[in-house]
């Protein structure tokens, strides 16, 4: 998120406004794009509740045929076409942007499991579709609300602005049935009011004058008010919006564990695999020679003994880096400890934990410090680095720190946009401040679930 602290030093320096806000309410553009919006939204909402009751009628009334749930249908998809009309005027008048719902994805699957699409599969897609009962429910809702907010907003504005404009028109027209001032109530009793001393106008200027002072904020309340009918009845369901990103994040977790059973097939392939066929070609090669050759045989034993040393070693590399043992029975202060101390950078860890998040958390975290200190020891040209964790309510909190060239991005692709993904399928968060010339410093957040 851009900050304009610019702007905020500009405000400041001018200090507050000069008008109370009591004052320019009245004449804001915010008041009359919302009283726009309530007389727009009678003849709107007519239409709406019309078009509910006749197509929800029809549909329920032809269910004895085979034509009332397609009807049913149709009125459904047909609600959902007139809430993006009501979506698109609240974001002209109300300046309210609710992302549209989730789009219908039809579905029939087959005798033998597969899924395919169809007018039937797309038919049962509508009805099943909380979303589109929604909208309907907000045409039948919105049309009572729609008449009480256009008759009351109406009426505010024409006596509040009649009545403080009402000097105005007593001297358009002095005189009105050749009397002075103009007549306010009729006849009644044989006799006749007039507003036409000077008192009396000021009085009636004064209340029009606080009707109209008052009138914007009743606007606004009742504006919320479609607001929230309008974001919660046309718009994502938070379900369904939940589901669509844990599916996301399903996605992002088999492709992270995709590549990382891709990794350890290479690393395997290409180092201890390759030293051990190397290392079983020797063996073979030595036992020919046995008797022959005993003193080759013993150098060729010899060196086939270095390489199963180096082949332990890099089992044993491979195995830290997909769960360090030291992580599994001591926990992620002496791993990250541990950790610090391979890093070809000098690395200080302080750790300040009470107790244990999850095993998989706890696996995370560990990764997470790993990648972003190989970050550090390829690409940082930084001569020292810390790392940071501690707890914040229900959240571990991470932060690695080096005073390198800086200039790294999550965008682009690259390690810290993977490492990124992978936090956010598990909801952590990844956060860079790494301007050029440094320092780094990158904050990572995660789920206690201890």
């Amino acid at each position: 998120m851009a900050i304009d602290y610019g702007t905020d030093r500009r405000r400041a320096a001018a200090g507050p406004p000069r008008v109370p806000a009591v004052l320019r309410a009245p004449l804001e553009g915010r008041t009359w794009r919302e009283f726009l919006y309530f007389l727009t939204g009678l003849p709107v909402s007519v239409v709406l509740f019309s078009y509910a009751v006749t197509m929800t009628a029809l549909g329920v009334g032809l269910l004895v045929t085979f034509l009332g749930v397609p009807v049913l249908a149709a009125t459904l998809a047909g609600a959902r076409g007139l809430g993006a009309l009501e979506r698109m005027r609240a974001r002209g008048l109300l300046r309210l942007d609710v992302a549209d719902p989730e789009p219908v994805r039809p579905r029939r699957v087959s005798a033998r499991g597969r899924q395919r699409g169809g007018l039937m599969a797309w038919v049962g897609a509508l009805l099943k579709s909380g979303t589109s009962w929604r909208h309907l429910l907000y045409m039948v809702l919105h049309f009572p609300w729609a008449i009480f907010t256009f008759v009351t907003s109406l009426v505010l504005m024409t006596v509040g602005w009649g009545l403080f404009l009402y000097p105005a028109w007593q001297w358009i027209h002095p005189t009105y049935l050749d009397q002075p001032g103009i007549q306010l109530y009729g006849e009644a009793g044989g006799q006749s009011f007039y507003l036409d001393s000077p008192f009396e106008i000021l009085v009636t200027s004064g209340l029009g004058l606080l009707v109209v002072l008052g009138t914007p904020w009743v606007v606004r309340g009742l504006a919320q008010v479609d607001r929230l009918m309008v974001s919660g009845l046309l718009g994502p369901s938070r379900l369904a919006a939940r589901v669509w990103e844990l599916e996301e994040d399903r996605g992002v977790v088999v492709d992270t564990a995709a590549a990382d059973l891709r990794r350890i097939e290479r690393d395997l392939h290409d180092g201890a695999q390759a030293r051990l066929v190397a290392l079983a070609m020797d063996l073979g090669l030595a036992k020919e020679k046995l008797d022959e050759d005993p003193e080759a045989a013993a150098r060729m034993v010899d060196e086939a003994h270095g390489e199963v040393k180096l082949a332990l070693q890099e089992l044993r590399d491979l195995a830290r880096g997909i769960h360090p043992a030291i992580l599994t029975d001591r926990g992620l202060g002496p791993a990250l400890s541990a950790l610090a101390a391979r890093c070809t950078v000098p690395v200080t860890a302080e750790v300040d934990l009470a107790a244990r998040p999850a095993p998989a958390i706890e696996g995370i975290a560990y990764f997470t410090v790993s990648e972003l200190l190989q970050n550090i020891s390829k690409h940082s040209q930084a001569t020292s680095a810390r790392v940071d964790v501690w707890r914040t309510a229900d959240r571990l909190m991470l932060q690695v720190t080096d005073d390198g060239r800086g200039g790294a991005r999550t965008a682009g692709g690259g390690g810290l946009a993977g490492l990124a993904e992978r936090l956010e399928a598990v909801d952590g968060l990844l956060l860079v401040d790494s301007p050029a010339g440094g320092p780094t410093v990158v904050t990572a957040e995660l789920p206690w679930r201890g």
